[in-house]
């Protein structure tokens, strides 16, 4: 990846421009807008590249855009390295989006009781918990299958590798990042500090973990496809200090005026990604914090949704909205728009997942209407077999996810293998328990049967 063309200099700029006269200049800084005519935000690398407004040059087009950003822009309590603070323009496209997800993030949408208030709400959350565990690692380069992940994370073994221990670090962190917010207390250098050592337990040197990078070590710089530096983060001797800025600004100290909590769990994000201050860990602890603000400002579907298997699909576009930030005179906008546009793009994919969750139980419901015996765990595992043909089950993870004894769970699986809709494999010293080939036809025969 080539980092972004930077903009012009403005002075060089103005300079050039002068020369049609102060009244071009003027009409140039009245009549220009943050946003193209189709609603984007484009940094100067992409505006290179289109045909300027009918009368404009390239560099007056801008020159216009650049003034106008700068006239609506709010400086924020927090500054990049070059000294200069980190700014932010509320367009009326992050308007749009914050409106929709505290619509949907903060209060109730189609199917959510599926969530909130069935038996099986615990079951949701683990499985939310465990899927942004899982991309969160892989997004950081754990190598393992998902297949593997879900089964270490069910049954609580011991990670294997270090990949599978980042998987296992991850889901605790969020799990702590949960409990953080239901406390509801102020957030502190130690908190970030815990999360940090939660992350990278067993991954990263013990002397390294849960402490920032100190004076005189090498310091980590971002790097893509370990060949090109894109980001040299601030000095280590300023890090304890950004610190506490950032706890401060977690707490609600963001300068004058409102700043949305949505918008401050993004910046959140962005903030710890750009000091990068520990030796590894970093992005795995930004999501973390984001999910926590997330969690305290009230938004509670934020628990189950992940960022990070969108950020996966298009990694590229996640690094360039830290790199559009910082070579655009640390304008964050970029950032926040991209953010808010992949948690739209997660609730929805929730939103499309709660509503096949109810079909297929609606769908199991039908096909094992009158058989006798069968309790909601077990329709619960057969639901999840149809949902995810490659899904396994073992007595500990049954025992774990419904909170039963360890007879329970066993009778539950055996029960399902003597109805012959799941074959017991060996694996070890323990037993999985696998879906059948055309599950499908065999409850639909059993429903049949029972008729």
């Amino acid at each position: 990846m080539k980092k972004p063309l930077p903009p012009p200099d403005m002075a060089e700029l103005l300079a050039e421009i002068a020369d049609g006269g102060p009244q071009r200049v003027f009409d140039l800084f009245v009549s220009g807008r943050p946003v193209d005519d189709k609603g984007r935000y484009l940094h100067w690398d992409q505006m290179r590249h289109r045909k300027p407004p009918e009368g404009l040059t390239l560099k007056e087009w801008w020159v216009s855009t650049a003034a106008s950003r700068a006239n609506n822009s709010r400086t924020l309590p927090f500054a990049g390295t070059d000294g200069e603070p980190f700014r932010f323009t509320n367009i009326d496209r992050i308007q749009e989006l914050v409106h929709r997800i505290d619509q949907q993030a903060s209060g109730r949408i189609e199917t959510d009781d599926i969530v909130a208030n069935v038996g099986s709400r615990n079951r949701y959350l683990v499985s939310s918990l465990v899927e942004e565990a899982i991309t969160s690692s892989l997004l950081e380069g754990a190598a393992t299958t998902r297949r593997v992940a879900k089964e270490l994370l069910r049954t609580h073994r011991e990670p294997r590798d270090k990949g599978e221990r980042m998987i296992l670090n991850n889901y605790l962190a969020m799990r702590k990042a949960r409990e953080m917010a239901g406390a509801d207390e102020l957030l502190t250098s130690d908190h970030v500090l815990e999360l940090h050592r939660i992350v990278t337990e067993g991954t990263l040197d013990e002397s390294e973990s849960g402490r920032l990078q100190e004076p005189g070590e090498g310091r980590v710089v971002v790097e893509w496809d370990h060949a090109e530096v894109l980001h040299v983060p601030p000095p280590a001797e300023a890090l304890p200090a950004r610190l506490e800025q950032f706890c401060a600004f977690a707490n609600g100290d963001v300068g004058e005026g409102f700043l949305h909590p949505v918008v401050r769990a993004i910046l959140l994000h962005f903030w710890m990604g750009y000091d990068h201050p520990f030796a590894d860990g970093n992005g795995r602890t930004a999501r973390a914090l984001f999910y926590w603000s997330m969690l305290r400002s009230g938004y509670w579907l934020a628990q189950y949704i992940s960022i990070s298997a969108i950020l996966r699909k298009a990694l590229g576009e996640y690094v360039l909205s830290y790199l559009y930030s910082e070579t655009d005179s640390n304008d964050v906008t970029y950032f926040v728009i991209h953010q808010l546009e992949v948690l739209e793009l997660a609730i929805e994919e929730l939103r499309t997942y709660l509503g096949r969750r109810v079909s297929e139980i609606s769908e199991v419901e039908r096909l094992l209407r009158g058989v006798p015996g069968l309790n909601h765990r077990q329709l619960a595992v057969i639901g999840e077999a149809l949902r995810d043909p490659d899904a396994y089950f073992t007595i500990a993870g049954h025992e774990r996810v419904h909170r039963v004894a360890y007879q329970s769970a066993r009778t539950d699986l055996l029960g399902l293998q003597d109805l012959g809709v799941f074959r017991r494999v060996q694996s070890g010293k323990k037993f999985e328990f696998w879906p059948i080939d055309g599950l499908s036809d065999r409850l639909r025969a059993l429903g049949a049967e029972s008729q």
